[in-house]
């Protein structure tokens, strides 16, 4: 059983407890355990931004593949 805080949010309460998050029906849970399994805690602890070749290794992807998603995800948000 798992405790409620009220006022927060799950990243917070696992990135202040450093606790690894187990809950893999998240949509932002992703298998590194160095970033605690949570993709919020890993775009935020680097401030410097992440290169493709950081991403891709974090989701077993290579960074060619990244650039193919950022691309189509930016084409996706442009307003014509």
């Amino acid at each position: 059983m798992t405790d409620t805080v009220i006022g927060t949010t799950c990243f917070a309460e696992h990135e202040k407890r450093n606790v690894g998050c187990e809950k893999r029906s998240c949509r932002q849970w992703m298998n590194s355990s160095c970033h605690l399994n949570c993709a919020v805690i890993a775009a935020n602890r680097n401030d410097e931004g992440m290169t493709l070749q950081q991403i891709g290794d974090i989701f077993g992807i290579t960074r060619m593949r990244i650039c193919q998603l950022e691309k189509a995800s930016l084409r996706k948000m442009s307003v014509e």
